[in-house]
C-alpha cells in the first residue's frame, strides 16, 4: 500500500483499480487492502472517496468478468488437468458444481466479503457456467456494495476499519444483506410510480 501513500490523482487511483482488478481475476494480491488504503487515505484528503469508491468498484467488476471469461474458455481444463494437486483441484469442482447451482448468485454477491471466495468465485461462475447475464448483475451489484461498504468503512473509521473488516467479516455481509434489501425496496417502489 507504500504505492498508493506516495501517489496522489490519477496515479494513485490507477493502482487502486490495478489492485482490486488484478485480486477479482484471481491474482492473489491485497486488492481489498488497497481499498482500505484509499478509504484512509481520502479521509485525510489525499484522495476522493467518492473516486476512490467508483474506481475500487469498476476493478472489481471488470477483473471479475475477466475472471468469469477464464473459468468459461479454460478452468475446467485447468482443475481436471493431471498434475500437482491434481486431487485437490478435482475436489474443487466436485464441491463446486453442486454449490453454485444451488448458491451461484448468492456467491457472486456475497464472495466479495471473504478473501478466498473473492479471488475464485468469478471462475467457479465461469466454470460452472453461469448465465452471463446472471453473473453481470450479481458481479455489479456486488462489487458495488463491496467498494461502497469497505471503502466508507475505512473513510469513516480510519485504521481501525481493517482490523474489523478481518475480524468482523460478517458485517461487511450484513451491510451487503441491507443493500441487497435497499435495492429490492427501491426497485418495487419504483415500479409503483
Amino acid at each position: 500500500m507504500l504505492a498508493l501513500i506516495q501517489l496522489s490523482g490519477p496515479l494513485g487511483y490507477l493502482v487502486l483499480f490495478a489492485l482490486v482488478g488484478a485480486e477479482s481475476t484471481g491474482v492473489p494480491l491485497p486488492g481489498e487492502t488497497a481499498l482500505i488504503a484509499a478509504g484512509i487515505l481520502a479521509r485525510h484528503g489525499q484522495f476522493q472517496i467518492s473516486l476512490v469508491i467508483a474506481v475500487a468498484a469498476a476493478g472489481a467488476i471488470l477483473g471479475d468478468n475477466v475472471g468469469y471469461v477464464i473459468g468459461r474458455t479454460g478452468g475446467r481444463r485447468v482443475l481436471e488437468a493431471h498434475g500437482p494437486l491434481e486431487r485437490h483441484r478435482r475436489s474443487i469442482l466436485e464441491r463446486g458444481e453442486p454449490f453454485f447451482e444451488k448458491h451461484g448468485p448468492k456467491a457472486v454477491f456475497l464472495g466479495r466479503w471473504v478473501a478466498g471466495l473473492r479471488i475464485a468465485a468469478a471462475w467457479l461462475a465461469g466454470i460452472e457456467r453461469m448465465p452471463w447475464h446472471v453473473f453481470v448483475f450479481w458481479n455489479a451489484l456486488g462489487g458495488i456494495a463491496w467498494a461502497t461498504s469497505i471503502g466508507l468503512l475505512a473513510y469513516l473509521l480510519g485504521p481501525t476499519a481493517e482490523r474489523i473488516v478481518r475480524y468482523v467479516g460478517v458485517a461487511g455481509i450484513a451491510v451487503a444483506v441491507l443493500a441487497i434489501v435497499g435495492y429490492v425496496v427501491w426497485r418495487r417502489t419504483r415500479r409503483a410510480d
